[in-house]
């Protein structure tokens, strides 16, 4: 028996919902205008928590259930029917999404929009989890609560209106990416939910060797491996590279902050930044200091050598130096024993010990 199998008088219950899930009807045009409302609002805004109301609201997960039953049930209409109610939303969806970008016409999307622009290997592994949770919910009725959530993580009608906003704005191959996502999370799904039903019963699982539906959509799901695989080691690649460069500018400001740089009493280092296009790479370090003839070139040459004998590649360096005066009248030292009390106390006494810390002067 399997895990999740189910007497026929269940299976007649579930054929009869699926094909209720399949039909165009009013609720589910009001709700797919309503999503793809929300979700084009919320992404010209920018704002996530409006793009997961969308999310919230969006009914397509309902016939792309549907059509994985159908397959494995072979019943062509079902499937046929399905199709045609997700497709509708997907076209109204992307007219509305198309006729706001051309109103508001906005020459920017913030982070929200091009977050959707490229897709890669995790959202086609969401996807599949997704579509196999909400099918599992379907089948299994004390796990319904989890469909919320898979709404949300599967994110159908976002990829959608990204699509019709940047083709808006003629920006075809962002909009390529987020078809592409869209592609990806329709095939994750659909290929969840066949799996899922597959291991629900032993007849849907010799229904999917044989159905040509049913390996088409593994197929193409497979094939989605191709175009998403390269996204997601280039994506590796720069959190590798990103990772390296912060490694190399804390390595740098450390240096500057504790062994090299004698500007006085008073100060201090601002902030560090690197230019990358340069050859050296240029460093470039602000301090505000209380003596403006400090640093002098020999010194900032000296920090310059410093940084270069402990990093694998050569830098060059420029100290971006601001002038600052120190003002404020003179008052008389605290008694010994008041002073020696607030020594004792272990917070002060370790920033004491921070001040002193000897430091290694450059010549000049």
């Amino acid at each position: 028996m399997s895990v999740l199998s189910h007497p026929p008088a269940d299976i007649a219950a579930l054929t009869e919902e699926f094909e209720k899930e399949s039909k165009l009807d009013e609720v589910y045009i009001v709700l797919s205008i309503g999503a793809g409302l929300i979700a084009s609002l919320g992404l010209v805004a920018d704002s996530p928590a409006v793009v997961i109301g969308a999310m919230l609201v969006a009914p397509w997960i309902l016939p792309l259930r549907a059509v994985a039953f159908g397959i494995l049930q072979g019943r062509l209409p079902l499937v046929a029917s399905a199709l045609f109610t997700l497709a509708t939303g997907v076209v109204l969806t992307i007219g509305l999404s198309y006729g706001l970008g051309l109103s508001v016409g906005l020459p920017v999307f913030g982070a929200e929009v091009l977050s959707r622009t490229t897709p890669n290997l995790l959202d086609l592994g969401i996807a599949l989890v997704a579509g196999a949770i909400s099918t599992y919910a379907k089948v299994r009725s004390k796990a319904v609560s989890s469909v919320a959530g898979t709404a949300i993580a599967v994110a159908l009608v976002p990829p959608v209106c990204v699509c019709g906003l940047l083709l808006s704005a003629q920006q075809w191959g962002p909009a390529r990416g987020a078809g592409l996502l869209f592609l990806a999370n329709l095939l994750g799904i659909l290929s969840g939910g066949l799996l899922t039903l597959a291991a629900a019963e032993p007849l849907f699982r010799l229904q999917l060797w044989r159905s040509r539906l049913g390996a088409v959509s593994l197929l193409l799901t497979a094939l989605l491996l191709v175009p998403l695989s390269g996204s997601f080691l280039n994506l590796v690649g720069i959190a590798k590279q990103r990772s390296a460069l912060l490694q190399v500018e804390q390595a740098i400001a450390d240096s500057l902050r504790a062994k090299t740089l004698v500007l006085g009493t008073n100060a201090q280092l601002l902030g560090v930044n690197i230019d990358w296009a340069q050859n050296p790479p240029l460093i470039r370090a602000s301090v505000s200091v209380t003596n403006p003839n400090l640093p002098t070139p020999r010194q900032v040459a000296a920090v310059q050598d410093f940084i270069n004998t402990r990093q694998p590649i050569r830098y060059r360096l420029l100290v971006q130096r601001a002038s600052i005066d120190v003002i404020g009248p003179q008052t008389a030292p605290n008694p010994p024993e008041v002073q020696e009390q607030l020594l004792e106390n272990p917070r002060i006494a370790e920033a004491v010990r921070s001040d002193a810390a000897p430091v290694a002067p450059p010549a000049g």
